[in-house]
């Protein structure tokens, strides 16, 4: 595995494991490990596999050999209420390091908040964590975890792989354009001080804009068309009595309304 350019100009590091119990956690332990004096860190974690894989809500991450497993750690001045845009910063790149090696007919497609789909199949996820540590430093983990050679079987609406779209690329070439293409966006993102640039990338690769979509909202579903994300990342539903601003939740679908942009066997 090694860093992008853009990752090496801009001072990140990386350490790889065979096999972690995940990387995203490993990358906290770390953060609450750095000296006092430390105040700028930008570190990656894979692992080849991973043995106690996460997504969101603690969800478990299916991690075999040929996939990348991959966190970042930044300690970079930022802030509590900046830090949820990191998962869009995070979209957005690995959208833009998807795209050129996926056909036109399967280019990536953002699913709020925190997906990849391609063909209506999810092929990537991303897992946004942080916290403070006693001295008040702030720390963000990014986990990004990309189905490049094999999907798990049995998920709530369809996976599928890299390979499977003919992308016959291996996790270490996925993840030097990821960590290339993170940080430029992040820069940008960072040096700006805005997420207006972010916004508008997202939007430009986002799934179900336009759609009337479901949403799993604690415990309950809400119906709506998906209009835009704000200017916080926020998704906005129009419903029939108005606008809605959905701060957190989950864009359902279903096998029956994903099973024909499952894509076709292609041998790889």
């Amino acid at each position: 595995m090694q860093l992008g350019h853009s990752a090496l100009s801009g001072a990140y590091r990386l350490e790889y494991f065979s096999e972690l119990d995940s990387t995203n956690t490993r990358a906290m332990d770390e953060a609450r490990n750095i000296p006092a004096d430390v105040k700028f860190l930008r570190k990656w974690f894979i692992a080849g596999r991973q043995n106690a894989g996460r997504g969101r809500m603690a969800r478990p991450w299916v991690s075999e050999p040929g996939n990348l497993y991959a966190s970042l750690l930044l300690l970079d001045s930022l802030t509590p209420a900046r830090a949820a845009e990191l998962g869009f910063v995070a979209g957005v790149a690995l959208a833009e390091a998807l795209s050129p090696i996926l056909p036109q007919v399967a280019q990536p497609k953002l699913k709020w908040p925190n997906d990849l789909l391609c063909n209506g199949a999810k092929v990537a996820g991303i897992l946004l964590e942080a916290t403070t540590l006693p001295d008040g430093r702030f720390v963000c983990v990014i986990g990004c975890g990309v189905n490049c050679a094999s999907h798990p079987a049995d998920t709530p609406y369809p996976a599928a792989s890299l390979h499977a779209f003919g992308a016959a690329v291996s996790p270490a070439e996925v993840f030097a354009s990821l960590s290339s293409s993170f940080a430029d966006w992040y820069m940008g993102w960072r040096d700006a001080g805005g997420f207006s640039a972010i916004r508008m990338a997202w939007l430009s690769h986002a799934a179900h804009l336009g759609q009337s979509i479901s949403i799993a909202l604690n415990g309950e579903t809400i119906q709506g068309i998906f209009r835009t994300i704000d200017e916080h990342g926020r998704l906005v539903l129009e419903q029939p009595d108005g606008f809605r601003i959905i701060d957190t939740g989950d864009i359902m679908l279903t096998r029956s309304e994903t099973a024909h942009q499952e894509p076709p066997p292609t041998g790889h």
